[in-house]
């Protein structure tokens, strides 16, 4: 197999992809940072004097990957059309697994634009940490899968599943999609609350509210799964309609209320 990115005379050169046709390509990478039981539980608790972690490196992995072409050299500057990250806090790893997929309908690949995200958004994840933890350690980041293009599919043999989110709307019994014409709340899980639960929308139907305020909301949740009596934590900010609410604010059909944990700079 010869290398493209090497001509005749063995200089590196941008291979020219003008003639390929176009087709859907997609690449999932991923990548681990290793830190210390102490650090893992209390970026989980939303502890880290920066603010928020895990929102802060998604948004770096999603800047590096459209910038990918600035970094690496002879990358092409790509239209990418979706570029998720997802994190994975495992205790008895001691880390938190990083998981990128990019998307888009091209002429090249975006492994490499997937495997620079996972990696910017680990560094992120050092930087928002090493106030507590300068022990940590970067490693596993590696190219999981890939679709399209002329060398066809790849999934590398021995990857395992993604880690299974600790709540689904479907396993909850409050999907929107169950009973979409009756009257419900839609409720948005943001930032490290959605980490936390492995869900960041569902809905609730207004009759299943024992009251129609955020405390019966809060309620509701959690009589589907324990889990969500997080959202019963003094930390835990709420917004009905982007407007910022207190426990009593009053709930009707169609409204949209948001949990999030609280955000600060530094």
């Amino acid at each position: 197999m010869s290398l493209t990115h090497l001509n005749a005379r063995g200089e590196a050169h941008m291979v020219d992809v003008g003639d390929k046709p176009v087709s859907q390509r997609e690449a999932v990478a991923s990548g681990r940072i290793y830190m210390q039981a102490a650090t893992l539980a209390r970026l989980e608790a939303g502890g880290m004097p920066k603010g928020d972690v895990l929102a802060t490196a998604r948004i770096a992995g999603i800047q590096a990957a459209k910038r990918t072409h600035e970094l690496i050299p002879l990358c092409h500057a790509l239209a990418l059309t979706k570029v998720s990250i997802d994190f994975h806090l495992d205790a008895a790893a001691g880390c938190v697994e990083v998981r990128t997929l990019c998307r888009l309908a091209g002429r090249t690949g975006v492994e490499m634009e997937a495997l620079t995200a996972t990696s910017v958004a680990c560094l992120t994840l050092y930087d928002m940490c090493k106030a507590v933890d300068k022990d940590m350690v970067i490693g596993d980041v590696r190219l999981e899968s890939k679709r399209g293009g002329k060398s066809g599919d790849y999934r590398r043999p021995e990857a395992e599943e993604a880690p299974t989110p600790l709540v689904t709307a479907e396993a909850a019994g409050i999907g929107m999609a169950a009973r979409p014409a009756q009257p419900c709340i839609q409720v948005k899980c943001l930032a490290e609350l959605r980490e936390r639960l492995g869900v960041g929308e569902v809905a609730v139907l207004v009759d299943e509210l024992p009251s129609n305020d955020v405390a019966g909301l809060k309620a509701a949740l959690t009589a589907r799964d324990a889990r969500f009596a997080l959202l019963g934590e003094q930390r835990v900010l709420c917004a009905v309609n982007q407007v910022m609410s207190g426990e009593q604010a009053q709930l009707t059909d169609g409204d949209e209320v948001a949990f999030f944990p609280p955000v600060t700079g530094g």
